[in-house]
């Protein structure tokens, strides 16, 4: 039922102005401060959505500058990285045309021993067994370089020599191959047993030549060089034991 103007209820306000000028008077239904007062939530809600959507968008902008900077830093990271390959493309361009000047001539002759192709890998008896059975020779054909040493500790019982793959790896003396096979660490490797407590060992080899119980004598190529078992390059790893000892093959071995 409508109410009637006797029955219904106001809200007056009165505003009194300074300066002696005449109050004013206001008078509101309660019907519709409820109408002034939904219209106040609704704006309310509205500036609550306009200022959500704001932080939002904000937060979005922020991230998308944040991708921004990633992307130059990426696009900066890859700009140096060709930059480095560019380089080492042109150091081993030159340590190639470095090898062809210091290259062993053709008519020289090598003090390396190739196995047989018709798969008789037993060499011949050594003129000198006793002296010939020590590793004293170099691993390789060719100088490479030693990039890590022996540390203690047994961090790494060895030498590093890198080398490029493929590069023929020889016994460091003459000896009888005890282990050969692949391993997680040392890759394709061979062991040799020379004797008198020294054992040498050939790490990370592309492709090995002997088999277990094979004699081979000092200089026979047992394996070709490679980056095979836990290595980021290729590379020979070159170890000498003594009575199960590990020492530094520096010691013995002369780099040529």
């Amino acid at each position: 039922m409508k109410e009637s103007e006797s029955t219904r209820r106001y809200l007056t306000i009165m505003v009194v102005p300074d300066r002696g000028q005449e109050s004013r008077n206001f008078r509101l239904s309660y019907g519709w401060l409820r109408v002034l007062a939904g219209v106040a939530a609704l704006v309310a809600l509205a500036l609550t959505v306009v200022a959500g959507s704001w932080w939002y968008l904000a937060a979005r902008a922020s991230r998308v500058a944040v991708l921004e900077e990633q992307v130059r830093s990426l696009e900066a990271e890859r700009a140096r990285i060709q930059e480095l390959g560019n380089q080492l493309e042109t150091i081993e361009r030159q340590y190639g045309q470095i090898r062809g000047l210091f290259g062993t001539a053709p008519d020289v002759p090598s003090d390396v021993w190739l196995p047989p192709s018709d798969g008789a890998r037993r060499a011949p008896t050594p003129r000198n067994p006793s002296s010939a059975s020590i590793p004293t020779g170099w691993p390789l054909t060719e100088r490479g370089f030693v990039t890590q040493g022996l540390l203690d500790a047994g961090d790494h019982p060895g030498v590093d020599i890198a080398v490029p793959t493929d590069s023929y790896v020889r016994a460091s003396g003459a000896g009888t191959v005890v282990d050969v096979g692949d391993d997680p660490i040392y890759g394709y490797f061979v062991v040799l047993d020379h004797g008198d407590g020294y054992t040498s060992i050939y790490g990370h080899a592309s492709l090995t030549l002997v088999t277990r119980g094979q004699r081979v004598r000092r200089n026979e190529v047992i394996a070709l060089s490679g980056s095979t078992g836990r290595s980021t390059a290729p590379h020979l790893h070159f170890e000498i034991l003594l009575n199960g000892e590990a020492m530094d093959p520096l010691t013995l071995v002369h780099q040529p």
